[in-house]
């Protein structure tokens, strides 16, 4: 689920801050006919999370929608897909924040 958002991020945005993000879900419920998901993205700045956003939320919406597509084909189930965009200033600095995002650190 986080990389089809993070695809759907590449797809849509600029070079520099599809580099910037992580996806992580926090929540994931699944019942007979449909998965309720909600995910949270983080971007190192305040001006990030305004261009993930967008106007009018208007740019994070098309994320979520195509996501919610592919992810709908996908299990089959119908989707309902909530998406959060939070700051972790420096998040790809350190090591301790790598490691909650799940990178492996030698």
């Amino acid at each position: 689920m986080t990389e089809i958002i993070r695809e759907k991020i590449l797809l849509y945005y600029d070079k520099e801050i599809p580099y910037a993000v992580e996806v992580v879900v926090e929540q994931f419920k699944e019942d007979a006919k449909s998965i309720h998901i909600n995910a949270v993205i983080y971007v190192e700045r305040e001006s990030q999370k305004g261009i993930i956003i967008g106007r009018q939320g208007k740019a994070l919406k098309k994320v979520a929608t195509e996501a919610r597509k592919t992810l709908e084909h996908f299990f089959q189930k119908s989707i309902y897909l909530e998406t959060f965009v939070k700051v972790d200033k420096d998040w790809r600095n350190s090591d301790k924040e790598l490691k909650n995002f799940g990178y492996q650190l030698d």
